[in-house]
């Protein structure tokens, strides 16, 4: 592949976003001549050992090092890689093996900006799990710190890879709902989050995500995903945010609300309200994009289309009027859209492969990233403080 270099600007909600480049360059010196990426995994919880299982399915994906800080885990994560990979306590030592290309980021939320800009510094690509990072200052110090190295950093707001979710972004834009009205988005469960802890020292380090100090509880892991994809939609930030929530249902000492409840504000007029509960898991995951000619309903690997003030009898509908698809009609979703489409961490996983390979940015870049994590700092903000608040323009600068 021939050097080069270029800048991809991206337009942002903030001053300091739209002033914002991303300058590649010369990243292919240390890929393999045949192509192969070598990965270090960074947290090798449920996340990271998961990716590292999908990564032994893809062709010149090859996870060579695993860190974590806990060592029943780190020896868990090993062993689901295929490749026989090395196993460090420190992160930063495995940022020194001179082996590795890129890395897989999935520790817990507050720790983000500070290994991602440790790892962009070490000369690695960065794919950083959601939500991108804690805090407004952190934020800003990685997209600061991304806007000036050379190296691909993806997001690893998943959804945003995938075709189901491309296609269906299309068709809004393209008018399939007319006007949008509003988004209701919901990620319900029946669980409680907790997980067993061999020793009482090891809590905060296994339920982290239940502390403030470390976790943005269901906004930041869960919601996030669907703001991400609203502001997508919209091709914009929220204006404002409201909402409450609360340690409601689960009484056993956490701090991260057990429910929540938010509504956002956008310049249109749109307001995309998300919920998310642990104490009932009806109807699950959950997009419903409402407009004045029709609603989108799209799950975790499906969506549908009902068109607005039109009821439907028959069970056969047609799709395409040409090549002559036809679709199952369902009196709750509408016609189905059918696509073809990858697990999306998966398809994740290839963008980012992709994007390192072929010197570019990947759609879930840290810009998209940045802006959801926002959102999830003012929805946190607004359930913790009990009021409105609004988008600051100067908040990255």
């Amino acid at each position: 592949m021939k050097r080069r270099s270029f800048i991809k600007k991206t337009a942002a909600a903030t001053a300091f976003m739209a002033s914002s480049s991303y300058i590649y360059g010369n990243i292919m010196s240390n890929i393999n001549a045949n192509g192969t990426i070598n990965l270090g995994v960074i947290g090798t919880g449920d996340r990271g050992g998961g990716l590292t299982t999908i990564i032994n399915s893809i062709q010149n994906l090859n996870v060579i090092a695993s860190s974590d800080i806990l060592p029943f885990r780190l020896k868990t994560g090993l062993s689901k890689a295929n490749s026989n990979p090395i196993g460090y306590l420190d992160y930063r030592e495995l940022l020194d093996n001179k082996d590795i290309d890129a890395v897989i980021i999935a520790t817990p939320f507050n720790t983000h900006s500070k290994i991602a800009i440790d790892a962009l510094d070490a000369g690695k690509h960065v794919y950083c799990e959601k939500t991108l990072a804690k805090g407004y200052q952190g934020i800003s110090e990685l997209v600061n710190k991304t806007n000036q190295s050379k190296q691909i950093f993806q997001t690893g707001h998943q959804y945003h890879s995938s075709r189901l979710y491309t296609a269906v972004v299309d068709l809004i834009k393209q008018g399939k709902v007319g006007k949008i009205i509003a988004f209701e988005c919901q990620w319900n469960r029946h669980t409680n989050w907790r997980r067993p802890v061999p020793d009482p020292k090891l809590e905060k380090a296994i339920n982290w995500r239940m502390y403030r100090e470390f976790s943005g509880g269901l906004t930041a892991e869960l919601c996030s995903h669907q703001i991400d994809f609203v502001n997508w939609v919209l091709n914009e930030t929220p204006n404002q945010v409201m909402g409450v929530g609360g340690v409601d249902y689960w009484k056993d000492g956490r701090e991260t609300y057990d429910n929540v409840h938010l509504i956002y504000s956008y310049s249109n007029g749109v307001k995309a309200k998300f919920t998310c509960l642990t104490s009932n898991g009806k109807d699950g995951y959950q997009i419903k994009v409402i407009g004045d000619k029709g609603t989108i309903i799209i799950d975790t690997k499906n969506a549908w289309f009902y068109p607005e003030g039109k009821k439907k009898d028959k069970v056969i509908d047609d799709v395409d009027g040409v090549s002559g698809a036809t679709s199952q009609w369902d009196n709750d979703k509408g016609s189905k859209i059918d696509i073809e489409h990858l697990d999306p961490s998966k398809q994740a996983l290839l963008d980012f492969k992709d994007a390192i390979l072929n010197n570019k940015c990947p759609e879930s870049n840290v810009i998209t990233g940045a802006k959801a994590a926002i959102c999830v700092q003012m929805g946190l903000d607004a359930m913790q403080c009990n009021k409105i608040v609004k988008w600051n323009s100067k908040l990255l600068i």
